[in-house]
């Protein structure tokens, strides 16, 4: 008895230390996915709204404001009347937004010439990831712990993306021509490194010669946005260019279109114009004396013996009949 319990004992040793491992093993997977938790909880979905705000700017010189501590100061976009809200994005959807700003004020059309006349640009600025409540109670752009910035315009950007919004038209006396129409570009960081995420954005005027409208004081201002997302901060491949490129498949193309068509030259001037061309050759031919009239002096017929038809014996005879062409003698 005494052995059996003394050889027990190992038994229950080896399952105690496996029990332990196993908890070990436990707490270390827990711990590995927290991070990926709390990762997931500040990751956009799909359609998610995106706020936008834009540095705030005096209207005497267009430069940006800050606060008491020195820190650049952030303000909502214009609100949009179609949504009663500031503009907002949709992560990840490509559609198209109308923003119309109800009433240009004031100092709202100054800044629209400081736009356009790039005294100042229109810096905006939208969260990397959805903002928690501590990183979205503050306009200005946070700091870190050594006092770095870590907004749009710090040295870590890893808060909030930039947006410059390239807003171009044409300045008046008394107006402004706004490029209103404009290109919103967005890049998402891999799925594989970072779901969720916004890597990179832009906005910038297009058809500025063509699709603008004029303003004044009190007007409406409606801006077109073409919304375009990119899965990668990458470009997409297959772009041709404005000159475009010249590939493999273009090349061969061109060589059997060349090929076709010389096939086609061929067998037409072979199969039609070769023949008409020796058949008309032919009928001159004949027709110049070989077996048949010729032509004598006077341009009249006559037989290719020289002898003239229905007796007019030509340059050298007269009379009816067959002559021999020594015409009548005295």
């Amino acid at each position: 008895m005494a052995h059996r319990a003394i050889t027990s004992f190992p038994s229950l040793s080896i399952l105690l230390t496996s029990l332990l491992s196993f908890h070990a093993y436990l707490a270390a997977a827990a711990s590995e996915q927290q991070p990926l938790k709390e990762q997931e909880k500040t990751a956009y979905k799909i359609g998610q709204a995106i706020p936008v705000t834009c540095l705030n700017r005096t209207i005497d010189t267009g430069e940006h404001i800050t606060d008491e501590l020195g820190q650049l100061q952030y303000i909502d976009f214009p609100t949009c009347s179609e949504t009663g809200r500031p503009l907002e994005l949709a992560f990840g959807v490509d559609k198209e937004i109308n923003c119309t700003l109800d009433f240009i004020s004031d100092p709202f059309f100054h800044l629209l010439e400081f736009y356009i006349h790039n005294d100042a640009p229109l810096t905006c600025r939208i969260p990397t990831r959805p903002l928690t409540p501590d990183s979205s109670s503050s306009i200005a752009i946070p700091v870190d712990s050594t006092n770095n910035q870590v907004g749009a315009l710090g040295s870590q950007s890893t808060l909030y993306t930039p947006l410059v919004v390239a807003l171009t038209g044409t300045l008046q006396l008394s107006h402004v021509h706004v490029a209103n129409y404009l290109n919103l570009l967005l890049h998402a960081a891999p799925k594989s490194t970072s779901p969720g995420t916004i890597d990179a954005a832009s906005a910038y005027s297009v058809s500025s010669g063509t699709r603008h409208t004029k303003v004044i004081i009190g007007d409406a201002l409606t801006l077109h946005f073409s919304v375009r997302w990119y899965p990668s901060p990458v470009l997409p491949s297959g772009w041709a260019g404005v000159g475009g490129h010249i590939f493999l498949s273009t090349l061969v193309y061109c060589l059997l279109s060349a090929g076709a068509a010389t096939a086609v030259c061929i067998a037409y001037f072979r199969g039609v114009a070769l023949p008409r061309r020796l058949q008309r050759y032919a009928k001159d031919k004949v027709g110049n004396g070989l077996g048949g009239y010729g032509y004598g002096a006077g341009g009249l017929p006559q037989h290719g013996n020289g002898t003239a038809k229905n007796g007019y014996a030509g340059y050298g005879g007269y009379g009816y009949g067959v002559s021999t062409g020594t015409g009548k003698r005295d």
